[in-house]
């Protein structure tokens, strides 16, 4: 015969087996609704950021394209007279392929020297530690909080007496000053994200430091890299105030310094100048094209460590 349990014995187990069950079984929670309301304001919000950024951009294309009595009418219209007129005077008339091209050497010398330098500063601020590395940490920091106005006559003073005013090598050393501290900074934030036993399993292959840093972990830190990249050839490529400083004959003017030929005090030629607004672009865009892939993962992965 079988024994009947009482019901307050029953109760306590039945509860305990069914706890678990009825977590699993519960559907799980719904994110909050958003009300049609806020969906709107929402959604308008995003387009009215999005014309806010845009416009200014299609503006200067849509002026490059018009004659230049049509720039300087008071009337606003978007579409007058199209013609390619302003960018054949641009690359003809003018000195803009030589500010092109010397805008194209500055920012890739700057690109591949800073790249090399941020790089190995990084590393060496991530995997060693020597006398003085907090303070040319908290160095690098600092020269970011001057203002170019504030450096250029102390960088100008140097390049004069090293001989370089009106020379390239002038804008691409200013340019490394600025840039190269504060990728460094960051590549050593990527450079802590990648393990340690890396580098000590390329130790016990033979490796030393150097081997290590240039064939183990630096093919690692590709989107460190591309966004040090990135950073520097924009550092260079729009970069006026010691454009102006150092470069004294047209000829060795980068764009920067060339374009502001165009706006003078009382005849400014704005069709030359939205032509070549929107010519100076096409590099950046091909280095950003190329680049885009790892830049998100470059500025996410050296916020955080492990």
């Amino acid at each position: 015969m079988s024994e009947v349990l009482p019901a307050e014995a029953i109760a306590p187990a039945a509860t305990a087996g069914a706890g678990p069950l009825d977590a699993r079984s519960r559907p799980p929670r719904q994110g909050r609704q958003r009300s049609p309301l806020a969906s709107i304001g929402l959604h308008a919000t995003l387009l009215l950021a999005t014309f806010s950024a845009l416009f200014p951009i299609l503006w200067v294309v849509l002026s490059s394209i018009k004659p230049a009595s049509e720039i300087r009418r008071t009337e606003i219209q978007l579409f007058a007279s199209p013609t390619l007129e302003n960018y054949g005077k641009l690359l003809t008339e003018t000195d803009f392929p030589t500010w092109f091209l010397n805008s194209v050497i500055v920012a890739a010398f700057t690109m591949v020297f800073g790249i090399a330098m941020s790089a190995t500063a990084g590393y060496a601020l991530s995997r060693f530690n020597f006398p003085g590395k907090r303070p040319l940490m908290w160095v690098f920091l600092l020269t970011q909080m001057f203002p170019v106005a504030i450096l250029i006559v102390p960088i100008y003073t140097i390049m004069a007496n090293l001989g370089l005013i009106d020379t390239k090598p002038s804008l691409i050393i200013a340019y490394c000053t600025v840039a190269v501290p504060f990728c460094a900074w960051m590549l050593r934030g990527y450079f802590d994200t990648i393990p340690r036993e890396l580098d000590e399993a390329a130790a016990l292959d033979g490796l030393g430091p150097f081997g290590t840093f240039w064939r183990v972990v630096l093919p690692l830190a590709r989107p460190g890299l591309a966004v040090t990249a990135f950073y520097t050839f924009l550092t260079a490529w729009g970069e006026v105030a010691y454009a102006i400083a150092f470069m004294q004959g047209s000829n060795h003017y980068t764009l920067g310094a060339g374009l502001q030929q165009f706006v003078p005090q009382f005849s400014p030629r704005w069709e030359l100048l939205t032509s070549g607004a929107v010519l100076i672009t096409v590099p950046a865009a091909i280095v950003f094209f190329f680049a885009q892939k790892h830049l998100v993962a470059g500025l996410t992965a050296g916020g955080t460590k492990g």
